[in-house]
């Protein structure tokens, strides 16, 4: 066994959250992807995914090695890069598109102390939440949050996006605080439509795994948008942390359900094969592993 080779797959399993998927993203059989778990577990002695029928959930021990194991990942793609680049300078236009909330409050606060190790960049943020076309905007570089179904582009880790239900204050006095996942039936949910299954939130429990079809009188396609009618009272939303966490230490709004775990979202730097070339490209993404 090929204790990186393992790690690799391991971190690609735990992002795109099937072995299947994985086995056709390597081109490789489900047979493959499986034994070298199996061999990674047999090598650490204990188990990784709690698996059920339906869904892989981390084990505790498992959830702390996926993390070791994008830190050692990282810091060897970034050693590899370093070697290959030489003395390649860091100079030039970067263009950059991100998801508007995550790139305002995650991407955006970084950008000064790139600039201030590499001042001859000068980068170009773009802030949407529809996936732009890579070659034909001319984009270096894309920040993208969920599964990355590009066919033909390349995608890094930059790790993953854990998620929270909330609710205002305001809210849970008025409908109740709900105790556990299945009673979140009967609130207002406000789903968040550019993920896929979006109107079905997944939480485990140790080894239980459980499934909530929520319903809601609003939708939306913009987190912004969700995180506004959150705070005014409107209903429950399955949201990143980064998204409410001002407002959690402020206490406009509560996080609920916080013994159950929920599905981690996975956040990639998405670019072309052949940026990969590129010193400033990968000095950024190098930058962001870092410091997100």
């Amino acid at each position: 066994m090929d204790l990186f080779d393992s790690m690799r797959i391991f971190v690609r399993v735990v992002e795109r959250g099937s072995f299947s998927a994985v086995a056709r993203e390597l081109n490789l059989g489900q047979p493959a992807v499986s034994k070298q778990i199996r061999a990674l577990e047999q090598y650490l002695g204990g188990p990784v995914f709690a698996r059920s029928t339906r869904h892989l959930a981390l084990t505790d021990q498992g959830q702390g090695f996926y993390r070791h194991c994008q830190e050692i990942l990282g810091q060897l793609d970034a050693a590899t890069r370093s070697f290959a680049s030489g003395q390649e300078q860091i100079a030039g236009p970067l263009r950059i598109t991100a998801p508007v909330s995550y790139g305002r409050l995650c991407i955006a606060p970084l950008i000064p102390g790139f600039l201030q190790r590499y001042p001859e960049v000068r980068i170009d943020l773009r802030l949407s939440d529809h996936n732009e076309d890579l070659l034909k905007e001319n984009i270096d570089l894309a920040i993208r949050i969920g599964v990355v179904k590009s066919e033909g582009l390349v995608a890094v880790s930059l790790g993953t996006s854990t998620r929270r239900v909330y609710a205002s204050p305001t809210y849970l006095q008025r409908h109740g605080l709900p105790r556990e996942p299945a009673e979140l039936a009967g609130h207002n949910c406000i789903a968040f439509t550019l993920l896929e299954h979006y109107d079905r939130w997944h939480f485990s429990h140790g080894a239980q795994a459980l499934d909530v079809v929520i319903k809601g009188n609003v939708t939306s396609n913009s987190s912004e948008a969700i995180r506004e009618m959150v705070l005014g009272g409107l209903g429950v939303s399955l949201s990143p942390d980064w998204l409410f966490a001002a407002d959690l230490q402020q206490g406009s709004v509560c996080s609920l359900l916080d013994d159950y775990q929920t599905t981690a979202l996975p956040v990639s730097a998405v670019l072309s094969p052949e940026r990969r070339r590129s010193a400033r490209t990968m000095a950024f993404i190098d930058f962001l592993r870092v410091h997100l």
